[in-house]
C-alpha cells in the first residue's frame, strides 16, 4: 500500500512515522523545508485540560508518547511538566471551569479547582486579589516543537518513510470518487491514499480534491520576555482566561508570552503573513501580564517575537477522517496540533490500514458536522 502525506509539519511527519510502522510505503511531500510552516512557531504547550471528551482523549494518548519520547525516539525534547493553570476573573467563567474540572476528572485528568490563594502557591508572584479562582493540572506542561519534529522525522526515515522537501503538491489526482495520487511541480506521484496534513494550507489542498474544508488561517503572535523579576522554572503555564493573556517559563527566568486583545480575527494568506510582532501588541502583552503577576512591570523587556498561523475550524476542533475514498484529512487543530500530533499520527495510520480509528473515537470529527450545524464545544481555547 502506498501513501502520500502532504505537509512536512509535526502532524505530517508523525503520520508518516506511524504509517511506515504499519508497513505502508509512505512519502512526505513538503514544498519548503521540514517544519517550515508553523510547527517551529508553536508555543509547545501540552495539556489535557480541555472541556470536550475527544480533545481530552487526543491529548491523553499523545501525552503517553511525550512522556517516553526521549527513550523511544532518542531525542530530548525538553519536556517539562510544571502544569497548566487557568486563572478566572469572572464568577461565570469560574463556574464553567468548575464544570470542566468535574468532566476532566471523569476522563482521568487530575485537574482541580483552586482558590486564588492556592493558585498563588503555584505562582508566587500572582496578584491573587484579581481572581476568583483557578484550575490546575500537574500533568500538563510543554516541550520544544522543533526537537520533537526532528525526532519524528528521524524515526520516520528509519522506519522507511521518504521525506521530500522543495516539492510542492499542485493537484490531487482522482478516478471517479477515489483519490489516486498527486501532481507535484516536478512529477506525478501515484498513491492509494493521500493524507492532507497541510496545516494553514489545508483548505487549499482540500480544494484540489474537490472539498471545501472550513479551515481558516489565523495569525497569532508570541514573544520572549525578560520580566522585571525572573520567573521560576517551576511556574506553570499560566493563562488569564478573562484577560486573554498567557505566559510560561522559559530558560533563565525569561517567559514566552502571548495574547489576543481584539475581537477582529480575519483570515490571512499563510504565504504572505507578517511573521514579526508589533511593538503595540508586545506592549499590550506586558501591560496585561502586569495585572496578572508582579514579575512584570516597566522594567520588563521584549527580547524577540514572532508570528505564526493557526489553522482554525469554526468549533476549534480538528477534522480527522477519510473524507472521500483515499483522501484522509488531519487538519484544523486550532493551535493544538503539536500537543496532539502523536495520537493523530496513530489514528491516520489506523484509518489507512484498518479502515477505522480505534485509539480514539473520532467519529465526531468529520467535516460534515459543520454542514449539519453540529459544532463541538470547547471552553478552554487559548489564543
Amino acid at each position: 500500500m502506498d501513501a502520500v502525506v502532504v505537509g512536512g509539519g509535526i502532524i505530517g511527519v508523525s503520520s508518516a512515522y506511524y504509517l511506515a510502522r504499519r508497513g505502508v510505503d509512505v512519502t512526505v511531500l513538503e514544498r519548503a523545508s521540514v517544519g517550515a510552516g508553523n510547527t517551529g512557531r508553536a508555543n509547545g504547550g501540552i495539556r489535557a485540560q480541555f472541556s470536550s471528551p475527544v480533545s481530552v482523549a487526543l491529548s491523553n494518548e499523545s501525552i503517553a508518547v511525550w512522556e517516553d519520547f526521549e527513550e523511544g525516539f532518542g531525542v530530548d525534547i525538553g519536556y517539562r511538566r510544571p502544569g497548566y493553570m487557568f486563572l478566572l476573573r469572572e464568577e461565570s467563567t469560574a463556574e464553567q471551569f468548575r464544570e470542566n474540572v468535574t468532566a476532566q476528572n471523569r476522563l482521568g485528568v487530575p485537574s482541580e479547582f483552586l482558590t486564588p490563594e492556592e493558585a498563588a502557591e503555584h505562582c508566587p508572584g500572582l496578584r491573587a486579589e484579581q481572581f476568583c479562582g483557578a484550575t490546575y493540572s500537574p500533568t500538563d506542561g510543554f516541550a520544544d516543537p522543533n526537537l520533537a519534529l526532528q525526532g519524528f522525522v528521524g524515526a520516520a526515515r528509519e522506519a522507511g518513510a521518504a521525506v521530500r522537501t522543495d516539492t510542492e503538491v499542485t493537484d490531487v489526482r482522482t478516478e471517479g470518487e477515489r483519490v489516486t495520487g498527486v501532481e507535484t511541480d516536478a512529477e506525478s506521484v501515484a498513491a492509494d491514499y493521500v493524507i492532507n496534513a497541510a496545516g494553514a494550507w489545508a483548505r487549499r489542498v482540500g480544494k484540489m480534491s474537490g472539498l471545501d474544508l472550513p479551515v481558516s488561517p489565523r495569525r497569532r503572535q508570541l514573544a520572549v520576555l525578560d520580566p522585571a523579576t525572573p520567573v521560576p522554572g517551576a511556574t506553570p503555564f499560566v493563562v488569564d482566561v478573562d484577560g486573554d493573556a498567557h505566559f510560561r517559563p522559559e530558560r533563565a527566568g525569561a517567559v514566552v508570552a502571548g495574547g489576543r486583545f481584539s475581537e477582529a480575527d480575519p483570515a490571512v494568506d499563510p504565504d504572505t503573513v507578517d511573521e514579526s510582532t508589533s511593538l503595540e501588541w508586545a506592549a499590550q502583552v506586558v501591560e496585561s501580564l502586569a495585572d496578572v503577576a508582579d514579575y512584570f512591570g516597566p522594567e520588563t523587556r521584549v527580547r524577540r517575537g514572532w508570528a505564526g498561523v493557526y489553522a482554525v475550524t469554526p468549533d476549534h476542533h480538528p477534522i480527522i477522517e477519510e473524507t472521500r475514498p483515499g483522501f484522509v484529512n488531519a487538519v484544523g487543530f486550532s493551535g493544538h496540533g503539536f500537543m496532539q500530533s502523536p495520537a493523530t499520527g496513530r489514528i491516520v495510520a489506523e484509518l489507512v490500514v484498518d479502515g477505522e480509528a480505534s485509539l480514539v473515537d473520532v467519529s465526531d470529527l468529520g467535516a460534515d458536522r459543520f454542514e449539519r450545524g453540529e459544532h463541538l464545544h470547547e471552553g478552554t481555547v487559548i489564543d
